[in-house]
């Protein structure tokens, strides 16, 4: 396994929602924090070594309700 972290910009009002629906259904999921400044949420991902950073984000991570940007 190997970490990647992720930003999370959120919709407005949605970042403690939108952290308890990742958490609920993205397995891959080991942290995820509440922070302040361009992005709403930090998470940390534990992925296979074969699983591809970038498909990970724009199909698990990026089309989650809510989610208007990551970094």
């Amino acid at each position: 396994m190997r970490p990647l972290f992720v930003l999370i910009k959120c919709e407005m009002g949605r970042a403690y929602e939108t952290a308890r629906e990742a958490v609920d259904r993205i397995e891959e999921v080991s942290e995820i924090y509440s922070i302040s400044g361009q992005y709403d949420l930090l998470a940390k991902f534990n992925l296979h070594k074969d699983e591809d950073i970038g498909t990970f984000v724009t199909r698990v991570v990026q089309t989650r309700p809510h989610i208007r940007d990551t970094f």
